[in-house]
């Protein structure tokens, strides 16, 4: 259950029962699934001298010393000796009780992770208990917990759920069989407790068998899952988006004054495909930085239009949405379209007057922000919505602009048809596990004319060059940008440092004129700002992250970015695709702050390396998990709890290979599947 489970009618009837629940543990079928995290060896004791720094250990020895320390704090520290050597005990934090335990001269056996201290190895707060009590003969398990709910609370609870749960198999054994997969109970009962004769590393590692039928199982639900809701859309209606005669697509296309890439073609025809039909279109248009998606959406829309529906285009910033609308405003309202904006930003009887236009269906197109999804503005007849770098929005905020379009217009259930766009490149595996419900387009080539954007790593030190090439772009009739550092910290402390740096940067190029844009300004003033570096009348505009998408200044041809290894690889990648977007040399300076960590070393080695946006998807993916591609899709990695897409892409090849079987030859086995593993999450999944 997301954010836990709900207590029952009532209320739960103890402190324990709200603290399972706050785990999402309500009935027995929870309890056997909320598997370890990790476990612990404690069937053998190891002597002194044998343990070394990082390694959990339990040892047993005589207490020598006890005594309670007040410099440099109040804590508590002991020291055991066993026939090897000794061993140095600290406590931060101690009862009277925990005193009483390392009492000098009480033999003890003490369990924690071995550390380097001032004088020799210690262990800090570890696990005390008798000396020469019975070892267990297996691993214990460690589970995931909360505050207020200890390990051996949970370890009860579960022992009784394995009792009481029903540990049937939801999969034919033909399928288990061919996976060569274990039963279901029998990987349950040895992931809780596991034989003596099991090895520590492949239960640590997941590589058991018991790990993998448990990685298929979870992989396969969600394989289900989406398969239902791709089942599901195409029993949904939606008005069949024909563009009638074709005859606006065909003055789009001969108004441009460039030609569409191969590229742009196929993915345009695909959509068209798609809007023709009578189920709601779910597709993902996915093009590198550059790569001419704003051209293939104004397609869609034309053809939508051509239809009798209204578009709505919805972007996550006021940059990237006014970006748009100029855009598409420009190839389109000289054909006769009434494209509309509306943004946070828009007041009194503009807003007015947009929202009216929206309502009474004189808006065709409407381009904006989440504005769009506010409960005073109603279509008409909303037939296609267009959401760009669609990670950044929410769950309920897709659903919320599809939701203006079911009923619209007296056409009863019908559901607007949905693109989604993202110059951030999905990794394969990625793809095949997260957005396995999604047809996917492709622009895989940029627009002639462009020119590769070449990357320099530059230490700090060397701000001076960097300066001079400032200089030099300028006085070649070209512009540039300066982007400063992420602060994590504080989003008004990173607003302070755009400011003194656009002061440090007026100071130190008297000749030059210096713009500033940044989250905090007023819209009017980030607007004038972006319009004199459009018109060529700012040479260096700095900037934080709001340009990180939606700028398009051919003449831009320098960026650069100060301390470039606080950013995180899409972003840079990002960044970096705001130049380029002309016919001359372009050039990228990544100037970071030594010494480098080895995580920034590597999103810097990456940039130099490799300027294809798949790749750089790639290696993210391998450095930071899916997060930064899934946005708040389904909570990121709340849905995988076991598998992990980076090293599992072969089960997830199993699983998408098994869907198929189990929806037509085994429905039931399918449901009791996804019964026991997709229960209050499958929403999460379709949208």
């Amino acid at each position: 259950m997301r954010g836990g489970a709900q207590p029952p009618p009532g209320g739960p009837a103890s402190l324990l029962e709200r603290k399972l629940l706050h785990l999402g543990l309500r009935d027995p079928s929870d309890f056997i699934v909320h598997l370890p995290l990790r476990y612990e060896d404690e069937t053998r004791i190891a002597p002194i001298a044998a343990i070394h720094p990082g390694m959990p250990a339990q040892v047993e020895g005589e207490v020598l010393r006890s005594e309670v320390q007040f410099r440099p704090r109040r804590q508590l520290h002991a020291v055991i000796q066993d026939d090897t050597g000794q061993l140095a005990l600290r406590w931060l934090n101690f009862y009277p009780s925990q005193q009483k335990q390392v009492e000098a001269g009480k033999r003890v056996r003490v369990r924690g992770e071995v550390r380097s201290g001032f004088g020799g190895y210690e262990m800090i707060h570890p696990k005390v208990s008798l000396a020469g009590t019975a070892l267990p003969n297996a691993l214990t398990p460690v589970y995931p917990t909360t505050d207020g709910l200890s390990q051996a609370s949970l370890r009860k609870a579960i022992d009784r759920a394995l009792q009481q749960a029903d540990l049937s198999d939801t999969l034919p054994p033909r399928i288990c069989e061919r996976y060569g997969l274990i039963p279901f109970s029998e990987a349950i009962r040895v992931l809780h407790h596991p034989p003596a004769n099991v090895s520590y590393a492949d239960l640590i590692e997941r590589g058991h068998p018991a790990w993998i039928r448990i990685k298929f199982d979870e992989l396969l639900a969600q394989q289900l899952s989406l398969a239902a809701a791709r089942a599901a859309r195409r029993r949904q209606r939606a008005a069949a988006l024909d563009g009638g005669t074709g005859a606006l697509t065909q003055a789009l296309l001969s108004s441009l004054p460039f030609a569409l890439t191969a590229a742009q073609q196929r993915v345009i025809q695909e959509i068209s495909g798609d809007l023709a039909r009578g189920f709601p279109m779910h597709r993902l248009l996915q093009g590198d930085v550059g790569s001419g998606k704003t051209i293939v959406a104004a397609f869609a829309a034309a053809q939508a239009i051509s239809s009798g529906s209204q578009v709505a285009i919805m972007a996550p910033t006021e940059i990237l949405a006014e970006q748009h609308f100029h855009k598409l405003s420009s190839w389109l309202q000289p054909l006769g379209v009434q494209v509309a904006w509306l943004a946070g930003s828009l007041t009194g009887k503009a807003r007015k007057a947009a929202i009216d236009a929206i309502e009474s269906g004189q808006a065709q197109l409407v381009v904006g922000t989440q504005a769009l999804i506010q409960d005073k503005v109603a279509f008409a007849r909303l037939g296609l919505a267009i959401l760009d770098e669609q990670h950044r929005f929410g769950v309920g905020q897709r659903l919320q602009l599809s939701r203006k379009g079911e009923g619209a217009g007296g056409r009863g259930a019908d559901i607007p048809h949905q693109l989604n766009m993202s110059a951030t490149p999905i990794p394969r595996t990625l793809a095949m596990t997260f957005f396995a419900d999604l047809d996917v387009s492709v622009i895989d080539e940029l627009p002639p004319g462009r020119s590769p954007v070449l990357t320099k790593l530059i230490d700090d030190a060397r701000r001076d060059e960097v300066l001079g090439s400032v200089i030099a772009e300028v006085k070649k009739g070209r512009q540039a940008y300066w982007v400063c550092p992420l602060v994590e910290e504080s989003e008004a402390l990173q607003l302070q440092t755009a400011v003194d740096t656009h002061a440090r940067l007026v100071q130190a190029l008297p000749g030059l004129r210096v713009g500033l844009v940044h989250g905090k300004l007023p819209v009017a003033a980030k607007q004038d700002v972006m319009n004199e570096f459009r018109a060529g009348l700012v040479d260096l505009l700095v900037a934080t992250t709001v340009i990180e998408v939606g700028v398009d200044v051919p003449n831009a041809s320098l960026m650069i970015i100060e301390h470039a290894e606080r950013f995180g690889l899409a972003q840079l990648h990002q960044l970096r695709g705001r130049v380029g977007r002309g016919s001359r040399q372009s050039i990228c300076v990544l100037m970071y702050q030594s010494p480098l960590s080895a995580v920034a070393r590597q999103r810097l080695r990456a940039m130099y390396e490799t300027a294809d946006g798949f790749e750089i998807a790639r290696r993210d993916l391998d450095m930071r998990g899916p997060g930064e591609f899934l946005g708040t899709r389904q909570s990121g990695q709340e849905l995988l709890r076991f598998a992990s897409i980076e090293t599992d892409a072969r089960i997830v090849e199993q699983a998408q290979e098994a869907v198929r079987e189990l929806r037509d030859r085994y429905p039931d086995h399918a449901q009791a599947h996804l019964r026991r593993w997709m229960r209050d999450k499958q929403d999460f999944l379709r949208s």
